[in-house]
């Protein structure tokens, strides 16, 4: 199984591209995580519904071919790590590769919210994009370490 995140922003800050990358390479060879960095549309003059959708196209162009899409969305359904362990066993069972989708600061186009297996929150903040990352890093080798009873993750 491969793990995809792709994200729409700009370039994150060194610390946290170092957050992200200690986590991805704690991933086993069976489960490696990759990270898919998109530029967001230029804003000027564009509405921000024509935004979204040049973003949307982006995202389908850059999604891995049979990769299933997840979204995070500060609306979506609440994720804990019990549940995205159980999801990820399931994913492995059925050879099913996950991208989760950040979008960009005007979030993302309804198309690929409706494409979507999922749509999760990982708070009901608002957070500053760079950090979905980190947080996703982390909570996918926490989920990983749950489903194989790797002592990272305490309950």
């Amino acid at each position: 199984m491969k793990i995809y995140i792709l994200a729409l922003g700009h370039k994150p800050p060194p610390w946290v591209n170092a957050g992200i990358e200690e986590y991805t390479k704690r991933m086993p060879p069976e489960a490696r995580v990759e990270i898919i960095e998109l530029k967001p549309e230029n804003r000027t003059s564009k509405t921000t519904h024509r935004v979204l959708a040049l973003e949307a196209e982006r995202i389908r162009a850059a999604m891995p071919k049979g990769a299933t899409p997840i979204v995070c969305d500060e609306k979506g359904k609440p994720l804990t790590t019990p549940m995205l362990s159980r999801w990820m066993g399931d994913w492995m069972k059925d050879g099913i590769s996950p991208c989760f989708i950040i979008g960009s600061a005007d979030g993302l186009a309804a198309e690929i919210k409706q494409s979507a297996l999922h749509i999760i929150a990982l708070s009901s903040c608002v957070l500053p994009h760079v950090m979905v990352r980190l947080m996703l890093a982390e909570q996918v080798y926490r989920a990983w370490s749950l489903l194989h009873n790797h002592p990272y993750h305490r309950e």
